[in-house]
């Protein structure tokens, strides 16, 4: 039978320094995640819903996913683009966000706001973002034709002229054709149910994703 072999005092010595060398080691951690601040009215705030909204859902897809990539929803129902113009600066004090996402005007809308108006207060967000080196993003909507033809066509064309002339993302009418199926809508035909939820989740999402591995 072998006699048992101690280690050596040195040896002892060696084995508490590599442990005390390794606990002093930094320890990896993830890389930071990218901040987008959203900006929304009802549409993103969960309005009218039993259970997540997109925001929420999108959040833990995106987490789940290790996207590195964080939504700070500061959505309040109701809003408008004068509200979100108030409203960004503070928004963007309190987060420090890499991206601003931009989604009102649907209330700017059923109030009749002339959209010349709307176009001037998204433009303005969009440039007091940038003047903090911060990009932006916007998510489009439309609205019901209340107010006729024209006025509908003018308010769809405010988002598309200031991404033009801003050169920001847009994702065109981020609800799409989900606002036209009564199986997806609230009974006011305005506010998504519970049912289109993941489905918006997954258009945002994969416009998210785009432009921020664009």
């Amino acid at each position: 039978m072998k006699r048992p072999v101690f280690p050596t005092r040195a040896a002892r010595l060696l084995s508490a320094w590599v442990v005390l060398v390794l606990m002093s080691l930094p320890v990896p951690v993830p890389a930071a995640a990218t901040t987008v601040l959203l900006l929304g009215d009802s549409l993103s705030s969960g309005y009218g819903l039993d259970g997540a909204g997109w925001v929420e859902m999108a959040n833990r897809q995106l987490a789940e996913k290790g996207a590195g990539i964080r939504i700070v929803n500061d959505s309040i129902s109701g809003d408008t683009t004068a509200g979100g113009l108030a409203r960004i600066e503070d928004g963007i004090g309190r987060t420090d966000p890499d991206w601003v996402m931009i989604e009102l005007g649907g209330n700017d809308g059923l109030r009749g706001v002339r959209p010349s108006v709307i176009e001037d207060n998204l433009r303005r967000m969009v440039e007091i973002s940038e003047s903090r080196g911060i990009r932006a993003m916007l998510l489009g909507i439309r609205i019901p034709p209340n107010y006729g033809k024209i006025y509908t066509e003018r308010f769809a064309q405010v988002f598309e002229n200031v991404s033009a002339d801003k050169g920001v993302p847009l994702l065109p009418f981020f609800i799409g054709e989900l606002a036209l199926d009564p199986g997806y809508m609230q009974p006011d035909m305005i506010h998504p149910n519970d049912a289109a939820q993941p489905l918006i989740r997954d258009r945002v999402v994969a416009f998210l994703v785009s432009v921020l591995n664009d």
